[in-house]
C-alpha cells in the first residue's frame, strides 16, 4: 500500500512539473495574457459640431466635419481625381465620398468595393490617364488590385496578386500600403502585424514589412522585428520610408515605447527581443544576451507607450506657417490599457530640412476629456499643401478637414 501511494505522490508532482512548465511557457511565448478588447468602432449619431467644437487646433486653423456616416473609417486615399477614398476595416467596405458639384463638400457616399476580409490599406497606380487607374487593396489575407474609373467612380473585377498569411491569431489584423519612389517605383511595400503581443514568430509574413513587384510579381521580405507596423508614409525630401510601431503590452504605463522608424531593406528592428534604442526585453528574453540589440535597427524617435500611434504624414512648404515646415504629424490613436488613458491626440513631430528630430507638441487635442471620457479616435492623416489635412476617426465615422484660415 505504501507502494501505491508513493508512485501517486511521484504522479502527482510530475505533473504539478509539466503544469508549471507548461504556464511558463504560454507566458514567454504570448507575453501578457491580457489581450485588446475588439476595436471600438462606430457612427456618432450626435451632434458633430459638439465634437470639433471641443477640438483644440493650431492658430490660424479651424476643423470641420467634412464626412460622416463612415463606420469604422480607418486609411484615407485620394484618386486621380482628387476625390477620397475610405476603408471601412471592420464593415468590410471601400467608400468613395462624392462631391457633385465641386463646392467642396460631401453629398454622397458610394461603396464601390464591399463583402472584402478586412481591407484597410489602399494605394492608386495610373498609367495610361488620370481615368484609368489600379486600385490596389490590403484586405486582412490578400493583396489585390481592380481597374478603377475615377471619372465614373466604378471599379473592375479583383485581380488577386498575393495571398497575406492570416495565421489563426485575428491579432494585428490590418494591412497598410505604400508605393516606393523612383527608382524602385514598382515596389509596393505591405505592413503585416505580428500574431501575438510578444512570441517568437513562426509565420515568416508576420511582424515584417513585405515588398510585392507589381512588374513581376516577385514578393519578399523587406524588413523585420516589426510587431505592428500599421502605418507607412514617405519623407518628401530624402525619399525614406517612416513607419509608426506599437510596442509590446504588459510592461507597464511607460514601457516600451512606442515608436517611429525608418525602414530600410534588410534591417532588422528589434521585437521581441529588443525594443526603442536598442533596449532589451529581459521579461520576454530572461536568459538572452543583451548585446545582440546592438546588432539590431533602433527606433528613431521614441514614443509615449500606449499611445498608439496610427497614421503619419509630413507637412509641405506651400500654404503652411514656415514653423511647420519639414515637420511629422501623427495620430495617436490611444490607449487601451493603460492606467492613465494617453493619446486620442495629432502630435507634431519637429523636424528640419535635414530630417534632423528637434522635439514634439500636441497639435490637435480634445478627442480625450479629462474625466476620461472618449470624443474620438483619430487613425490616418492625410496632408496637402494650401494649409489643408484630412483625419478619419473610426471612433465616430467621420473624416475631419483642417483649415488654414490665416
Amino acid at each position: 500500500m505504501k507502494k501505491t501511494f508513493v508512485w501517486k505522490f511521484i504522479f502527482v508532482l510530475i505533473l504539478l512539473v509539466i503544469v508549471g512548465a507548461l504556464l511558463w511557457w504560454l507566458k514567454k511565448d504570448i507575453g501578457s495574457i491580457k489581450v485588446p478588447p475588439t476595436r471600438e468602432t462606430g457612427t456618432t449619431s450626435g451632434n458633430t459640431n459638439a465634437i470639433t467644437d471641443a477640438l483644440k487646433v493650431p492658430a490660424g486653423f479651424k476643423i470641420e466635419v467634412y464626412a460622416s456616416g463612415l463606420t469604422g473609417a480607418r486609411v484615407i486615399e485620394f484618386d486621380s481625381m482628387g476625390r477620397l477614398l475610405v476603408s471601412q476595416t471592420g464593415e468590410g467596405k471601400i467608400t468613395a465620398l462624392v462631391d457633385t458639384d465641386n463646392d467642396d463638400r460631401v453629398d454622397s457616399l458610394k461603396v464601390i468595393l464591399e463583402n472584402l476580409n478586412k481591407p484597410h490599406g489602399m494605394a492608386f497606380r495610373c498609367t495610361t490617364s488620370d481615368t484609368n487607374c489600379l486600385l490596389y487593396v490590403a484586405e486582412r489575407d490578400a493583396l489585390s488590385s481592380y481597374e478603377y474609373d475615377s471619372e465614373n467612380i466604378t471599379v473592375g473585377q479583383p485581380k488577386k496578386l498575393l495571398d497575406i498569411s492570416a495565421s489563426l491569431s485575428d491579432r494585428h489584423s490590418t494591412r497598410s500600403l505604400l508605393f516606393l519612389p523612383y527608382p524602385n517605383e514598382d515596389t509596393l511595400l505591405i505592413s503585416v502585424g505580428s500574431s501575438c503581443n510578444v512570441c517568437n514568430e513562426t509565420d515568416l509574413m508576420r511582424g515584417r514589412i513585405i515588398s510585392y513587384n507589381i512588374k513581376t510579381g516577385k514578393s519578399e521580405e523587406y524588413a523585420r522585428g516589426l510587431r505592428n507596423s500599421v502605418f507607412m508614409t514617405l519623407d518628401p525630401i530624402f525619399g525614406k520610408v517612416f513607419a509608426t510601431e506599437m510596442g509590446r503590452d504588459g510592461l507597464g504605463d511607460d514601457i516600451p515605447p512606442d515608436e517611429i522608424n525608418i525602414i530600410e531593406k534588410g534591417k532588422n528592428y528589434g521585437w521581441p527581443f529588443c525594443y526603442g534604442k536598442n533596449v532589451h526585453d529581459g521579461d520576454f528574453d530572461p536568459k538572452g544576451e543583451s548585446g545582440v540589440c546592438n546588432t539590431l535597427s533602433p527606433s528613431f524617435i521614441d514614443l509615449q507607450a500606449h499611445s498608439a500611434p496610427l497614421g503619419l504624414a509630413f507637412i509641405p512648404e506651400e500654404g503652411w506657417p514656415e514653423e511647420f515646415w519639414y515637420n511629422l504629424l501623427i495620430s495617436f490613436h490611444g490607449s487601451w490599457n493603460r492606467l492613465t488613458p494617453t493619446g486620442y491626440k495629432i502630435v507634431r513631430l519637429r523636424m528640419n530640412s535635414k530630417g534632423e528630430y528637434l522635439g514634439s507638441e500636441d497639435f490637435i487635442t480634445g478627442w480625450l476629456k479629462a474625466d476620461g471620457k472618449k470624443l474620438g479616435r483619430p487613425v490616418d492623416i492625410k496632408v496637402f499643401s494650401g494649409g489643408t489635412a484630412y483625419i478619419s476617426d473610426d471612433l465616430n465615422g467621420l473624416v475631419y478637414k483642417l483649415i488654414r484660415v490665416r
